[in-house]
């Protein structure tokens, strides 16, 4: 995923074909493993209505939620060539709280799901060794794939990308070739194509609507498949989705046949290794195996990306983020990393089984793909798309997404309680983070920092205060360039006078393209007082310190500023000039009156500060250099009564 260099959004060519079939289509590529297998689960022989009714649904639901939602309309709702929700939210004009706790319901999911997918796909195909010797030990060797997976991270993954795509190509030509074999045996199940069988399938089978959880299966990586989409590219997924969609198809028809060819059941069934030929089991089983890490190494790094941009959004606490190797994007988050890890492998002792797994799963993403789906609806309303088109999309998903979500709630006492209590863990981190962070900043006080032009003057210029440092730089909040926090005014001459030869104030704007990198600079006091803004896409790594450098050579090299020690002896020897960074860490103190529910909010937003990196950290400042400062956030408390001198 993350270890390939970004395609050029507007170029089709073999390489950005191959790679995107690597990274792109692993999660949705790998249901063929599993969807049958769940649909004919307890089934002791298999009608005509209920082989041609499911692969009818399979099909439809590839072709409406997979190919018209996700592939024709929801990929054109990108953010300079981003996809996901989190740049869907990014995407919006007017970003309303309630479009924020939309975002976090279905970032929180889509992180579920990327727990549920690595345990379910690789437990499946190492499954499939039983039919070689009913001896092996299954959890084991799951155990240990996942664990090598997840160890191999923090050295990067691009090693294993390379071989992405042509191992993905041989995967999804497997499934066609299996699926068109089978297909030959029994052409009729071609029928299964038309919607009169889905249909039938849903009022006529006796569990047809409950089992749509199931069908579900088919499509979970869609989702997956919008967040991707900045890895390759809009006509690299569309033109590629043709050959994975026509192999998903074949094999999902090929299954059909063979139930058709052997309506009896068999306890532990799964037709999608009945379909290979004795002498190809093996061969079958190591390649199934091989396409499973594929899928988990691409929502295992997908949730990086995730998180990342979680994180720049404001929704997520500030975390380590590493950059393992020079490939531009690549991330590697350690606590997110080691989290996953955890999960997966609680998923797979618990459910000890695929077959159990399967009710956990999908009934998270069915919500994450809600919110896409009210999310991507606000946002063509906000482009001004007609009302008509607008109200025939909310029935066409909303039919079917709220179909999917009453078939998977059936799953909740089987096991989809998990993947939901997990959302939900997720959803209060975001929650605490993004709401406490507004409170946070609705106190903050601003004044105009005109007011203090001939104080910082004087102050510079004041030989019986002892000078703190050259240049004191400032990380500050306001927006508009003559605003500054009253609290940065306190620090300077309040609370310990602090003299400088010069003052920076440093501006750090998230803004909602993804890959922005600029800045600005203002001289409010030329060489004594200037302010630098910088403007940064929400997928860029705040790395002030060094950005900072950067600029201060632009400004040299420019002569706007002469970059020497105010220091006699240190300037004649040529010495650089120091700078100290001052850090303000806005606390709550205990003598402040909110209502419950914000109270909560700051609860829950002191608690994931416990995991959060300070400021210092999350903006890359050389911690040798900086001074942190706590100051209280002022809320207004009026006294209830008087209280009485009484000497």
């Amino acid at each position: 995923m993350s270890e390939t260099k970004h395609l050029s959004l507007n170029k089709v060519t073999f390489a950005g074909l191959l790679i995107t079939i690597g990274i792109v289509f692993g999660d949705i590529g790998t249901s063929p493993l599993y969807v049958v297998k769940a649909i004919i689960s307890g089934v002791e022989h298999f009608d005509k209505l209920l082989v041609y009714g499911s692969i009818s649904c399979v099909f439809w639901t590839l072709t409406l939620q997979t190919t018209f939602k996700y592939v024709f309309i929801t990929l054109r709702a990108d953010n300079h060539g981003e996809g996901g929700i989190f740049a869907l939210f990014a995407l919006m004009k007017r970003k309303s709280s309630w479009a924020a706790v939309l975002t976090m319901i279905g970032g929180g999911a889509l992180l579920a799901d990327g727990v549920i997918t690595p345990s379910i796909t690789v437990t499946s195909s190492i499954e499939g060794l039983q039919l070689i010797n009913p001896t092996v030990p299954v959890l084991p060797v799951v155990i240990l794939i996942i664990t090598a997976l997840f160890f191999v991270q923090q050295f990067g993954t691009n090693f294993i990308g390379k071989s992405f795509g042509p191992m993905m190509v041989i995967w999804f030509g497997m499934l066609a070739v299996l699926g068109f074999t089978q297909l030959t045996t029994y052409p009729q199940i071609l029928n299964a194509l038309n919607p009169i069988y889905a249909y039938k399938f849903l009022t006529e089978y006796p569990r047809g609507f409950i089992l749509l959880g199931a069908v579900f299966l088919c499509t979970t990586g869609a989702e997956a498949l919008y967040s991707d989409m900045g890895h390759c590219g809009i006509k690299n997924i569309r033109i590629s989705w043709i050959f994975v969609k026509v192999s998903l198809v074949l094999n999902y028809l090929g299954q059909g046949a063979w139930l058709m060819n052997n309506p009896q059941g068999v306890h532990d069934l799964n037709p999608f290794y009945a379909v290979m030929p004795d002498w190809f089991l093996i061969p079958g089983v190591l390649i199934s195996t091989a396409a499973a890490v594929i899928a988990s190494q691409a929502l295992i790094t997908g949730s990086y990306t995730l998180i990342s941009e979680a994180v720049s959004l404001n929704f997520w606490p500030k975390i380590k983020v590493l950059h393992p190797t020079t490939i531009k994007g690549q991330v590697y988050i350690p606590f997110v990393n080691w989290l996953l890890w955890v999960s997966v492998i609680f998923v797979v002792l618990y459910f000890q089984e695929s077959s159990n797994m399967e009710a956990a799963y999908g009934l998270s993403i069915t919500i994450t793909m809600m919110m896409t789906s009210l999310l991507l609806i606000h946002y063509l309303h906000q482009k001004n798309v007609s009302v008509i088109i607008l109200g025939l999309l909310a029935v066409l998903f909303g039919t079917i997404e709220t179909s999917f979500l009453i078939a998977n709630l059936h799953k909740f006492k089987n096991g989809g309680w998990f993947s939901i209590a997990l959302a939900f863990v997720f959803l209060l981190i975001m929650v605490g983070w993004y709401f406490g962070r507004r409170i946070k900043n609705r106190h903050i006080s601003f004044s105009n920092v005109n007011k203090y032009l001939h104080l910082i003057e004087d102050l510079s210029k004041d030989k019986t205060i002892p000078q703190i440092a050259t240049n004191l730089v400032y990380i500050i909040k306001a927006n508009e360039l003559h605003q500054i926090e009253s609290k940065i005014m306190y620090s300077i001459f309040n609370k310990q006078p602090k003299r400088a030869q010069t003052y920076w104030l440093l501006h750090v704007d998230t803004v909602d393209e993804p890959d922005t990198f600029c800045y600005e600079v203002n001289q409010i006091i030329p060489g004594t007082l200037i302010r630098i803004d910088f403007r940064l896409g929400f997928k860029v790594e705040p790395r002030v310190n060094l950005f900072f450098k950067e600029v201060l050579k632009d400004l040299v090299a420019s002569g706007e500023i002469k970059l020497t020690s105010s220091y006699e002896s240190m300037r004649k020897h040529h010495f650089t000039p120091d700078f100290l960074f001052v850090n303000l860490d806005r606390i709550m103190t205990r003598d402040y009156s909110l209502s419950p529910w914000e109270s909560m909010i700051m609860g829950l937003h002191s608690f994931t500060r416990l995991f959060s990196i300070n400021d210092v950290k999350a903006l890359g400042l050389d911690s040798s250099s900086v001074i942190e400062e706590k100051v209280p956030i002022s809320v207004e408390r009026p006294l209830t009564r008087k209280i009485q001198r009484i000497g």
